[in-house]
């Protein structure tokens, strides 16, 4: 049934008001250019800018961001390991870096020539001085040294001091990651993507990547160690520089999983001062890593399950008020109904939505959805369009159980019904049926 409230306000409003009737526009008219993208919505985002000037939101540039993404898991990846397990020389591993620093060199020029969008008047700038002086003034210099070439100059260099040092320096490639962080920001945003497994992705992204670092940094103060066998790795295989990189490797990340999960120490441990250090520090931030995960699986578990839990304490707040009162099993009945309709009726009516959104386009939905309706009652045949389109912008959507009393007898009534479906009994008249 739809529901007409506060007819005599709205009748007082339209005698006293001249509204006109508006034709409801195509929906890409319903946006403007000027204003940020609806997440997950597919609008119209054709905004005309400079010559040679990009939009962020162009599909082009996008997919080129989505293939950085792509590049930037390999440099989180290939970063640590080869810090730790590898050394630079002239391979197919070494053309491969390079071609991924060339991606982000170009992605350095390109980026003087993106729009941003202005955080005060939310438009897209487009002036290329204005472009260039941001970038320089935030993300340039982090974006050079993440991009520059250290690892061909390293190999101008044969000491192995400085080969540590260019590692190191080549560990800024870290920085690109603010780049994932902001995928996962904007997909959380996304309404084309579950919200639950994208924070769970996100979750375990953090969780792989932190256990990874920790087990290439911790094989590395080994590798470094002057005496072999008084390290963690070492006490359990002396000749563990000659075993295989992929058991080294997965050495590595066992005593990192073992101890992010704090089921360590046994057969893996410190031997050492430095390794002991570095453990300390591990498990600290562990600490803060271990919050943070459940912290956060607890809020998507508590959420996912809110809307029930609500209703089962709804329900249960009904039987006892209808218990402690000793109401009749006619009027329990009905109050345990129109609870459980509106649980599965909630998705439909959305009024809150709805009552969020400006007044026109309120209006524009409320005509949409029940003008076909109310002009083709008998009660309003003949009635003016005008009349007829303020009448339905007043109106919503109410659901109700079978055998619930929708108006007692005798009662002064305060608001219009118009059945839609359903069966309307009372007690003085037939059934009506529609």
């Amino acid at each position: 049934m739809m529901l007409f409230s506060s007819a005599r306000n709205f009748l007082q409003r339209f005698c006293t008001e001249d509204v006109h009737s508006r034709r409801i526009p195509n929906h890409g008219s319903f946006f403007s250019n000027d204003l940020l993208p609806s997440l997950g919505a597919r609008i119209n985002q054709t905004t005309k800018l400079r010559r040679h000037i990009i939009s962020p939101y162009d599909p082009r540039y996008r997919a080129w961001q989505m293939w950085l993404v792509v590049l930037v898991i390999y440099s989180a990846w290939i970063s640590p390991f080869q810090f730790a397990f590898l050394t630079y020389k002239k391979d197919t591993l070494f053309v491969i870096d390079n071609i991924v620093n060339g991606f982000f060199a170009i992605d350095l020029v390109l980026t003087f020539f993106v729009a941003y969008l202005d955080s005060q008047s939310c438009l897209l700038v487009d002036d290329p001085k204005k472009i260039a002086i941001r970038y320089i003034c935030t993300w340039f210099v982090f974006d050079v040294s993440s991009t520059a070439p250290f690892q061909p100059v390293s190999l101008l260099f044969r000491e192995q001091s400085s080969e540590l040092g260019f590692k190191l320096l080549n560990m800024l490639r870290l920085w690109r990651l603010r780049r994932v962080s902001s995928l996962f920001a904007r997909l959380e945003k996304d309404i084309r993507f579950n919200y639950f497994w994208t924070r769970c992705l996100k979750l375990v992204s953090v969780t792989l990547f932190a256990v990874h670092c920790a087990g290439c940094f911790n094989y590395l103060i080994a590798d470094r160690y002057p005496d072999p066998t008084r390290t963690w790795i070492g006490a359990v295989n002396p000749n563990f520089k000659e075993d295989s990189l992929w058991n080294r490797y997965v050495t590595s990340m066992y005593w990192s999983i073992t101890t992010l999960t704090t089921t360590g120490y046994g057969d893996l441990h410190a031997e050492n001062p430095r390794e002991m250090l570095f453990d300390i520090f591990y498990m600290l931030f562990n600490l803060g890593l271990t919050s943070y995960l459940i912290g956060n699986m607890t809020n998507l578990v508590v959420h996912w399950t809110s809307r029930t839990r609500n209703f089962r304490d709804m329900v249960r707040a009904a039987s006892e008020f209808a218990t402690r009162n000793q109401l009749p099993p006619r009027i329990q009945d009905q109050m345990l109904s129109h609870i459980s309709l509106k649980f599965k009726t909630e998705g439909l009516k959305q009024q809150e939505t709805v009552n969020g959104l400006p007044k026109a386009i309120r209006s524009s939905i409320a005509h949409y959805l029940f003008y076909p309706i109310v002009e083709n009652v008998y009660l309003f045949q003949g009635v003016s369009h005008d009349f007829l389109f303020q009448l339905v912008s007043e109106m919503e959507a109410e659901y109700f159980p079978p055998r619930e009393d929708v108006i007692l007898q005798n009662e002064s009534p305060t608001d219009l019904y118009v059945l839609v479906s359903g069966t309307v009994v009372s007690p003085n008249f037939k059934s009506f049926y529609f």
